[in-house]
């Protein structure tokens, strides 16, 4: 374990490495807080919990339709000429949406879904750039455990800081306030050299860009479902706190669940791992569905707490993990384009899951609201089972780091001629 945080310091200690890190999560902070921050804006204006909901779907909606989008247009074009004017159309939807509130409707809407299709890729420009940053490949492995890492304590600290801005001035300056914070992190990431050197693979052009690789689908199809689970656990977990002491035992939940992970992928990323990752995902994704299955007994505030954490424990790993294998399947080219479409997946089965919770407890009550993420899960391990053979195509053999063009994807693409268009 201690060798493992040397490792971390020693990715940290990277030239550039802390930056990129630092200024891709203060940059995706907009993101991470959207949809408090819409709700806390459109009840400070006297809006409905409705109109607040339908508002944080149309972006999240729209977030996950632009991320792929401007993964490819990363690809094709560069990070500095995407990301930056991204994050700035981003923040000025926001901004319109903060000045327009819910009196003009229409305009509210079209606010929030120009700031959702114009949320910048940086999570999966990050996962691009490490190569190129760091070199080996045990180190690039060991940097997307820590960004996964990272991500919990994002979307722990994100929400604190929102709430922070409320208190202190409104809802409406919170907004305006963590985007200008945002476009500074996109800023921060764009002028490095890292981003501004980094080129993609020369790649094929197809209409269905990094969608072309089987394996990638096939992990997509999976970490739909691990999307799903997790959005499902949000809504159960409200039911439950419901009949158990209310939103302080909800925050306690939705903590544990954090810490679970960011314990999970600290010590998952602390060691090195042999054999094939596409293996390995498999026996995460088994864990992780497993995990979910003792929140079925609902006992205790304090027990169900516990389990809470420890249904978290395998969630960074398997996102690490996956990234890997994103990064194995990707065609040559399309990296950014994949990662983005991972982050698409996981929000939209995340969607779904919240969609299922509901009526799984209205009919079902709190057993069945949990029953969700455990099947969810089950359906998660099915897929990746069902598709071994797919994901062992490409996945045979150890992917050499930081290549030339600082892309280390070396999909095959078979049946798809030069001819295709994209």
């Amino acid at each position: 374990m201690a060798a493992g945080l040397r490792g971390y310091a020693a990715i940290l200690r990277t030239r550039y490495a802390t930056r990129l890190l630092v200024g891709t999560l203060v940059g995706r902070l907009p993101n991470a807080t959207a949809a408090i921050a819409i709700v806390l804006f459109i009840r400070a204006e006297g809006g409905t919990y409705s109109l607040a909901g339908g508002l944080a779907a149309v972006y999240g909606v729209a977030t996950a339709v632009g991320q792929p989008l401007l993964g490819r247009l990363v690809d094709l074009h560069g990070q500095p000429r995407v990301q930056l004017p991204a994050a700035v159309f981003s923040a000025l939807g926001m901004a319109a949406f903060a000045f327009t509130g819910p009196d003009a409707l229409a305009a509210a809407y079209v606010a929030v879904a120009v700031a959702g299709v114009a949320t910048p890729p940086l999570e999966g420009g990050l996962r691009a750039l490490w190569p190129s940053v760091l070199g080996k490949e045990e180190e690039v492995h060991t940097a997307y455990a820590m960004d996964a890492v990272a991500q919990e304590v994002m979307f722990t600290v994100g929400p604190l800081l929102v709430t922070a801005c409320v208190s202190l001035w409104s809802a409406q300056a919170a907004l305006l306030v963590v985007n200008v914070i945002g476009v500074l992190g996109a800023l921060s990431v764009v002028v490095s050299e890292p981003s501004r050197a980094w080129r993609s693979a020369p790649r094929e052009a197809h209409w269905l860009g990094a969608l072309r690789s089987p394996g990638l689908l096939a992990l997509l199809g999976a970490f739909l479902f691990v999307g799903t689970a997790l959005g499902s656990i949000t809504v159960a977990g409200v039911a439950y706190a419901d009949e158990h002491g209310g939103d302080a035992v909800y925050g306690w939940m939705m903590a544990a669940l954090g810490l679970g992970a960011l314990i999970g992928g600290a010590v998952y990323g602390a060691r090195q791992w042999s054999g094939a990752p596409e293996k390995r995902l498999r026996v995460l994704v088994a864990l992780l569905a497993l995990g979910y299955v003792p929140l079925l007994l609902t006992p205790g505030a304090v027990g169900m707490v516990a389990l809470t954490g420890l249904a978290g424990v395998f969630l960074a790993p398997a996102l690490a993990c996956a990234f890997i294998v994103v990064d194995r399947h990707a065609p040559k080219g399309t990296v950014t384009e994949a990662f983005s479409w991972l982050v698409t997946t996981f929000t939209v089965g995340a969607s779904v899951g919240t969609a299922a919770g509901g009526p799984a407890v209205e009919w079902g009550g709190i057993g069945w609201g949990f029953a969700v993420p455990g099947l969810a899960g089950g359906a998660a391990l099915l897929v990746l089972l069902a598709t071994g053979r797919v994901l062992a195509a490409t996945g045979d053999g150890e992917v050499v780091a930081g290549s030339s063009e600082n892309d280390r994807t070396e999909a095959v693409e078979p049946g798809f001629s030069t001819g295709h268009q994209a």
